[in-house]
């Protein structure tokens, strides 16, 4: 089980009143909301191996070089310029609660893997290339669906609301939903494009025609070589704006699919049987008031 962290954690701050809050007054939702769905998780889906994936870099130089809008909307106005490091837009709130959650996994023992220059994406993407056997990638990002592999065992689990009710994506889903399957999201994707990753896509592709095109020429090469046949079944418009686009299509991809050989620390992906630091666990529980989330993650480990 592969966990998006950062998007699991936005998603339980808010998904859980600010109301939850330590001894101290100090707001502590997401922290609570991510250790009760972790538990929820482990107690509904009893995976052998867990890792909490995470995002060295939200916003990677290489892709911002490829495509410079991207992600652009989520840079904080203050980020320092210095370094050329860009500093994600995160509620006043949710910033102090990250590290917290940080110490939580470390102290319970749950596996904490990024990679300098990489996104969670990628971690996810190239552990789930390594995986030997089935594998349960929990986000609420729907870029991951490119990942979905029946004959592989690789599905989603997507949080509906909050991060209480899941969907299970596969590549059924995936088709009947949008009209392709799990390996062709990432050209539907980058073809329509995604104002919350800051991706243009082609101008006048929308969802529905993105399908039907790669329907009809299989994938993005397929599309684009149409492109330049005249006996193609596409439209004038389509041929047209399609040309237009041919820049960016061009870089597009690798900065929509997820990495599949990031190089990764050494880390135990196994579901620790009990806590790693017991008693950096009862600290932490009673700085943040987290005791009785933190004793229901404790009941669902395997010891």
């Amino acid at each position: 089980m592969l966990l998006d962290t950062a998007s699991l954690y936005f998603r339980a701050y808010f998904g859980v009143p600010d109301s939850v809050r330590a001894p101290d007054g100090t707001p502590v939702n997401a922290v609570r909301g991510l250790v009760d769905f972790i538990a929820r998780l482990v107690q509904d889906h009893r995976p052998d191996d867990l890792v909490a994936c995470m995002d060295a870099d939200w916003r990677p130089a290489w892709r911002v070089e490829l495509i410079p809008t991207y992600k652009a909307h989520r840079v904080a106005e203050e980020a320092p310029e210095a370094g050329g490091v860009d500093q994600e837009e995160v509620p006043d709130t949710l910033s102090p609660q990250i590290p917290v959650i940080d110490e939580v996994l470390d102290a319970i023992g749950i596996a904490r893997v990024g990679a300098a220059g990489y996104e969670a994406d990628d971690v996810i993407g190239t552990l789930t290339g390594r995986a030997a056997g089935p594998v349960d990638i929990v986000t609420g990002d729907r870029d991951l669906f490119q990942l979905v592999d029946d004959e592989r065992g690789v599905r989603v689990l997507y949080p509906v609301k909050g991060v209480g009710t899941l969907r299970l994506v596969d590549e059924s889903y995936v088709r009947e939903k949008y009209g392709v399957g799990g390996s062709g999201y990432a050209d539907l994707a980058l073809l329509r494009g995604d104002p919350s990753d800051g991706l243009p896509g082609v101008p006048g592709i929308g969802e529905k025609t993105a399908a039907k095109l790669l329907a009809a020429h299989g994938d993005l090469a397929g599309i684009m070589a149409a492109v330049d046949d005249p006996a193609a079944q596409l439209t004038p418009a389509q041929r047209k704006r399609l040309a237009e686009a041919r820049a960016y299509v061009e870089v597009a991809p690798k900065v929509v699919r997820v990495a599949a050989d990031v190089a990764l620390p050494a880390f135990d992906a196994a579901l620790p049987r009990s806590p790693r630091d017991p008693g950096a666990v009862a600290a932490l529980a009673e700085r943040w008031g987290l005791g009785g989330s933190l004793r229901r993650l404790l009941s669902t480990l395997p010891g």
